[in-house]
């Protein structure tokens, strides 16, 4: 996995929902997008929901399908899976009334040609990158310019190095607390919290897990993507 986005909303051609298929008109689902090197995938299915605050008096729900390996992605009829072979056009917009969009173009398997947009919800000064960014990586995996360097092997599974670099397997970045609190659930443990930051500067000295600059003095941690400098971690 090179890239992941959650709460993506995907409009175009064939898609419906709500109202909008009972008319017979096209609509808009929203789910993850991943990018492997060899495919773009709009995972819909197993959704989770999420409120997100925005200002002091409103919150907005957000949707997606929890993506932490290629192995786990909840495919139904509404993913799509597009070859990076098969791309014909990546296009990236960005702008102040312009939400961060990727458009994207691509013949399917009998030759004709299908195009459909992805729109990034989840947004903030703090973002490294954003959606639109996508489209320049994607152009050089189609044209075989991108450089990808493997990651250091990873720990056991049953260790808690191992189940804390599963927990980052979305690539979202995650707190202390958080790690600690998804890998208790998930494995149904109790653990120490100095114990989980011992482990995670671990997996940050082994070069599996970076560690961004502080935000207002709290810690988080994110899994290292195999695109080097054309990270498209937000």
């Amino acid at each position: 996995m090179l890239a992941q986005e959650q709460a993506v909303i995907r409009r175009g051609p064939g898609i419906r929902k709500g109202v909008e298929a009972a008319f017979g008109l096209g609509g808009e689902t929203e789910g993850t997008l991943v990018l492997t090197d060899r495919r773009l995938v709009y995972v819909h299915g197993d959704e989770k929901e999420e409120s997100v605050r925005i200002g002091g008096f409103s919150a907005k729900r957000l949707f997606f399908s929890d993506v932490e390996s290629l192995s786990s992605m909840p495919l139904d009829s509404e993913s799509v899976e597009i070859p990076i072979s098969k791309i014909v056009k990546a296009v990236g917009h960005h702008g102040e009334a312009i939400a961060p969009k990727l458009e994207v173009s691509w013949t399917d398997g009998g030759g004709a040609t299908r195009a459909t947009e992805f729109v990034q919800q989840i947004s903030g000064a703090s973002r490294r990158k954003n959606l639109n960014d996508w489209a320049k990586v994607i152009e050089k995996l189609r044209a075989k310019q991108l450089k990808i360097t493997p990651l250091p092997p990873a720990p056991g599974a049953e260790t808690l190095d191992g189940r804390i670099l599963g927990i980052l397997g979305d690539m979202q970045e995650k707190g202390l607390l958080t790690v600690e609190n998804e890998v208790e659930e998930r494995y149904k443990v109790d653990l120490d919290p100095d114990d989980v930051e011992a482990a995670c500067e671990r997996l940050v000295a082994a070069g599996l897990v970076l560690k961004p600059v502080p935000r207002y003095e709290d810690v988080y941690y994110r899994k290292a993507s195999p695109l080097g400098a054309d990270d498209l971690s937000a």
